[in-house]
């Protein structure tokens, strides 16, 4: 075992401003903090797993991770503990909660109590099992549910581990060992809840991955009580079945939960159809409703995500946030980069806002996954695991409060505007082009314009920055309703559009093009709305090449050359702009200045 005092260099912390001043203003001379290889490392054995961080009453960083010589599911997995005084800038040696030599010990999620006491529950092959029809299996999601505690700020922990009861149901007695052995694993780290604490897991029905649901350990007493013994369990739903439903196929997994401020239960999970479910628990997860697929508010349209782990998380100030992918794959890759929405709670329902891009990496082939929030002293902090390494990154405050803010903020996002023009200055036909950001360095920009057309026929170019040989960008309208930006260096080109549909005849239209040369992403944000792909593609928003530079290519921006409408408004920022910053824009309408 890594046995060493982890470190990491001192003064990424002194950058943590600047990197968040740089994604507000495109300043390519600091890092860009959303950049994986930007976060601080956390130790780890090889393989890593789910990072996740509880605060002990003295500040202190106690994080519990699944860790190992070899890879996922190999011998020798087992899950360990570090511990930080510092918000991640140094990690203490590992710390054995279960040793490597013993059964597998996986998957462990942590609780902080306001003793102070620590508890790490995790999946243990207590039984040994290591075969199934005379083949060698993974045994790392079998077995028991247990636990140990720590009363020493995650220096040491219990020698005895305690298990939880876990009821045989349908889904065990259908398994492959008819209910001898029971399959499960859970990324659901405890909450507490009105003097309670919950955490819920998936059950699978069959070895390995297939047919899953959804269950939830309940305690009404573990805050209050100090002998294990004495701590009482409830294993809900009630009955023999658990969170699922028949059309969303076999696999639903890695169910989590977080409470609203009426004591309703929102619970959420992957699929392999493109998309989460979720359900809501009116009566403490006693009975939950058929699940449906996630919806960014109510009956509105539903978010997109691959099988991936899909992390929600409660805040200290009542909001939410979920942590996704934001496209419709269904298997395990294209977890790159990592999105963020912030939810706030209407009626008894959690309303998501358009997402942000969290974190990312350039090379499009790493995938992080299994994050945490910390929150801690009003700052946040995710962690993230590519399986190999797993990482801390600060989160600008700014952006999470825009996110929840968004419907309420109304005004135009004043830095990096290098042109606004008005309807009348629009109608000049052109003006002197300012100099765009390189992207290939890592800057970004913005294309922002209210447009009405009286026919959307494709091939009506409302912008247009080109020189005499074709290098520089066009903004044009493309087919089935959609616009696109299609961009050339003098050596490279890119393009990408909007969903289809979003433009129509005769309507007025705010349309924004964000080109984010961290990421190398164009995102599309049409009448405040990100596009997302629908159920017209997997992605709404676009790579481009990351060779491409920018800048101005003509002398002139020729502002509707070739458009059978008008423009109401044209802005260029050299940034990206934030979604929320495009939202606020939209509401701000075309005639606003600031």
């Amino acid at each position: 075992m890594n046995k060493r005092v982890f470190s990491c260099g001192l003064g990424m912390m002194a950058v943590l401003h600047a990197g968040f001043c740089a994604a507000a203003s495109g300043d390519d001379s600091v890092l860009d903090m959303r950049e994986i290889q930007n976060g601080l490392v956390i130790p780890d054995e090889g393989y890593c797993d789910q990072p996740y961080v509880v605060i002990t009453p003295d500040g202190k960083w106690v994080c519990t991770m699944t860790t190992g010589p070899g890879k996922e599911g190999q011998r020798g997995q087992h899950v360990v503990a570090t511990i930080s005084e510092d918000q991640g800038k140094t990690w203490s040696p590992l710390i054995d909660i279960e040793p490597s030599e013993g059964p597998e010990a996986s998957w462990v999620v942590p609780l902080v109590t306001p003793s102070g006491r620590i508890y790490a529950f995790y999946s243990y092959n207590g039984d040994n099992v290591r075969e199934l029809k005379g083949k060698a299996i993974r045994s790392d999601m079998m077995g028991w549910y247990v636990y140990k505690y720590s009363d020493t700020g995650g220096r040491t922990w219990s020698k005895k581990r305690y298990r939880l009861p876990m009821r045989i149901t349908a889904a065990d007695r259908n398994n492959d060992w008819g209910g001898e052995v029971q399959i499960f694993w859970g990324i659901c780290k405890p909450i507490i809840w009105q003097d309670s604490v919950y955490f819920s897991f998936t059950k699978l029905g069959k070895y390995i991955l297939d047919n899953g649901e959804g269950w939830m350990y309940a305690s009404p007493n573990i805050l209050k009580v100090s002998k294990p013994r004495k701590i009482k369990w409830e294993l809900l739903p009630e009955g023999d079945h658990g969170i699922r439903t028949e059309p969303f196929g076999s696999t639903q997994e890695e169910h989590n939960i977080v409470a609203l401020s009426d004591g309703s239960l929102y619970c959420i999970y992957r699929t392999t159809l493109g998309f989460p479910a979720c359900s809501y628990s009116r009566n403490g997860g006693r009975t939950w409703p058929e699940p449906e697929a996630a919806p960014y508010s109510p009956g509105g349209r539903t978010l997109k995500t691959s099988r991936a782990c899909p992390r929600i998380w409660r805040t200290g100030n009542g909001n939410f946030l979920f942590w996704y992918h934001n496209h419709s794959g269904k298997d395990f890759n294209g977890r790159n980069p990592a999105w963020i929405s912030g939810g706030v709670e209407k009626n008894g329902c959690i309303h998501w806002s358009q997402p942000e891009i969290l974190v990312y990496a350039q090379d499009v082939d790493i995938r992080m996954s299994y994050p945490d929030l910390i929150e801690q002293e009003g700052r946040y902090w995710v962690t993230e695991t590519q399986k190999e390494v797993a990482r801390v990154h600060a989160i600008d405050p700014g952006l999470l409060e825009g996110m929840w803010r968004q419907g309420v903020d109304k005004t135009v996002a004043q830095e990096g505007v290098l042109l606004d023009l008005d309807a009348q200055q629009a109608a000049t036909g052109s003006v002197p082009m300012p100099a765009l950001p390189d992207v290939a360095q890592g800057a970004g920009f913005a294309i922002e314009c209210w447009v009405k057309l009286s026919t959307v026929e494709p091939g009506q170019k409302i912008l247009e920055n080109r020189d005499g040989q074709g290098a520089g960008w066009t903004l044009i309208t493309a087919e089935n309703g959609s616009v696109e930006l299609q961009m050339n260096d003098g050596a490279v080109q890119s393009a990408w559009g909007s969903d289809p549909g979003v433009i129509t005849p005769e309507t007025v239209h705010h349309v924004v093009f964000v080109v984010d040369g961290g990421p190398k992403i164009i995102t599309v944000v049409v009448d405040g709305v990100l596009c997302d792909g629908g159920s017209h593609r997997q992605y709404g928003w676009g790579r481009f090449d990351p060779k491409m530079h920018s800048g101005r290519a003509g002398e002139l921006l020729c502002v509707a050359p070739k458009v059978n409408g008008s423009l109401l408004r044209v802005r260029l920022y050299g940034r990206y702009l934030r979604t929320s910053e495009c939202v606020s824009n939209f509401l701000a309408g075309p005639d606003a200045h600031k």
